[in-house]
């Protein structure tokens, strides 16, 4: 079962509230097939600790990847994924789709 976009959120407040860098993902576009739909969120912590889902598998390990760097220097990226992208194989969405994550440092 997935997390509702409430208890992401939530979460977001608690590591922020303890002291931890925070950074959320959120799914901005899609093409064709893709695991998740635009608004869908993947909030992460400093340790590497996420809830939430942007697309699932290897991409999942790639946003958490650019999350620590995002939260380290509070510059937001925009990350694309998808088959037409020759690392897309590598992280695992060869559903035919393509999407789009925009990460943002929680300040």
């Amino acid at each position: 079962m997935l997390a509702s976009d409430e208890d992401i959120l939530a979460k977001a407040e608690v590591w922020k509230g303890s002291g931890k860098g925070v950074a959320i993902a959120t799914v901005i576009e899609t093409w064709g097939s893709a695991p998740r739909p635009v608004g869908s969120h993947l909030v992460i912590d400093e340790e590497g600790n996420f809830l939430g889902s942007v697309s699932g598998g290897c991409v999942e390990g790639a946003v958490v990847a650019e999350a620590a760097d995002v939260i380290a220097d509070g510059k937001a990226r925009t990350l694309e994924f998808g088959v037409a992208d020759e690392t897309a194989w590598r992280v695992g969405l060869s559903c035919g789709g393509r999407i789009r994550v925009y990460v943002e440092r929680v300040d």
